[in-house]
This record gives C-alpha cells, structure tokens and sequence, in this order.
C-alpha cells in the first residue's frame, strides 16, 4: 500500500522490459530487482528531512507494513517484513512505514531490525530508504518510535492526532485549540530526542 504516481516511462536495465500496466511494472520490479524505476522525475533529487528540492518530484511513502498489515489475512512474520522491506528498497522507495513501535515487542523489534538492515543498504547511486515508525501523539509512543527507527541513516517519526468535530468531541475530549498545541509539543519532542524527519499527519481530516 502505497501514496504514489508512477510514470510509465521507466528506466530500463539491461536487455529486459517489462511490459502491462504501470502497476504490473512496478510489482514486476519487485521481484527484478534493479530492473525497473519508475519515478516522475528523471533523477532522484537530494534527501534533506521534510523537505523535497525538487516540486517535479513525487516521493513515495509505502505503509504496507503498517495499515497494510491491519487488511483481514494480511497479518506478516517479523521475517516476511524485512523481506518486503528488502523489496520496497529494491523498488527505489523513497520512504518505508516499517511499522507501529508502541503497539508490541515484536512490532518494534521489527522495526528496529528493517532501520538496522534496509535503513543503511546504501546502494551505489546512493539511494538509501528513509524508515519510518508511527507514534500517536504522546511521549511513550514517540519514545518507542524513535528508539526503533533511530538506527537507519534516514529516520523519520511520523506523529498522528485526530482532527475531525466527532473524534475531538467524543473520542479525545479535547478543543480544537488543545489538539493544536499537543500536535505542536509533540513534533517539538519528537525533535528535540534527535529525530530531524518527523512527519505529522491529522487522523480523521475529511
């Protein structure tokens, strides 16, 4: 599962070519490895930390090892997610959801290993996945994330609060303005442990 566009024009290596649908050649790319990159832009722009230099360029956020896991059936070993990881890095993702830190030991140590291994494959062009762990908006859940993803070259904490009129009523309890100054202390907190790639998201925006 992933927040993408892919342009059909991909670069090819070698003598092979995959042919289908945009889809079929991004999934084909993943089980050949190095043979196809689809990407809008025609190079990689340079990696700096919530900021992309380049407005031509789409970055690809993959959260298959986190909302994927939560489809009925879709449930992975900590082994079938490294594996995917290792494949979404073949693929040339741009940024990996390894997973949900807090939510158990394995989930961390998951994460944990997929920042350890995937997070400092550097290939020779120098593309290297940013990995990333989820965290609600709170200490604990920040802590856990970062202490997971802290060990790849490109980490990210992605921090999240709901937003909309019916979750700030009766799930949190809390008034608009209250939301807003958490959402800002914690994405204050998430840098202040050393995290520069935090990513916040509003839950239940629409």
């Amino acid at each position: 599962m992933a927040s993408l566009v892919i342009n059909p024009n991909c670069i090819r290596n070698g003598s092979y070519r995959v042919v289908g649908t945009p889809n079929q050649k991004l999934l084909a790319a993943a089980f050949r490895p190095g043979i196809v990159r689809c990407s809008a832009a025609q190079s990689r722009p340079v990696y700096y930390p919530s900021h992309i230099p380049d407005p031509n360029y789409v970055r690809i956020f993959d959260t298959t090892l986190r909302d994927g896991e939560q489809s009925p059936g879709a449930t992975m070993t900590s082994k079938e997610k490294l594996d995917i990881a290792r494949q979404l890095s073949r693929l040339g993702v741009d940024i990996i959801e390894a997973g949900f830190p807090i939510a158990s030991k394995d989930d961390f140590e998951a994460v944990r290993t997929i920042a350890r291994e995937v997070g400092n494959a550097v290939t020779d062009d120098g593309y290297v996945p940013v990995i990333c762990g989820l965290a609600r908006c709170n200490r604990p859940d920040i802590e856990a994330s970062w202490d997971a993803v802290r060990h790849a070259l490109r980490p990210r904490v992605h921090v999240f609060i709901a937003t909309s009129d019916i979750h700030l009523k009766y799930k949190l309890k809390k008034t608009r303005e209250e939301v807003v100054d958490i959402a800002r202390n914690m994405v204050a907190f998430a840098r202040s442990l050393g995290c520069e790639d935090v990513e916040f998201s509003p839950e239940d925006a629409g």
